[in-house]
């Protein structure tokens, strides 16, 4: 999937949906009623695409402001606890304590 959503063990929808975020992320200015029409066709829902571009431009909003103010990366140790954690919790916050 990393190298090529293409050739990847993935469903025609999925490849539909990677094909319009990938234009959305080039060419933001070049999707029209067909890519729209193509992604609809193989399953997804105005409501999907919305939030596939939301969550496409927050990213590129997010790393842009990375870049720019210099914020660092995390160590390795970090994003392995990170995704430990969001694999046996999921995105759900831990319950807090009782005072």
């Amino acid at each position: 999937m990393l190298e090529d959503y293409r050739s990847a063990p993935v469903s025609d929808a999925e490849r539909a949906l990677f094909a319009f975020i990938e234009k959305m992320n080039r060419e933001s200015t070049g999707i029209d009623q067909r890519d729209v029409d193509v992604a609809r066709a193989a399953g997804w829902t105005d409501e999907a695409l919305y939030d596939a571009i939301t969550v496409c431009a927050l990213f590129n909003f997010y790393n842009k402001w990375i870049d720019a103010t210099g914020v660092g990366d995390m160590p390795a140790a970090a994003y392995a606890a990170s995704g430990e954690r969001l694999a046996t919790l999921g995105y759900a916050r831990p319950a807090e304590s009782p005072a």
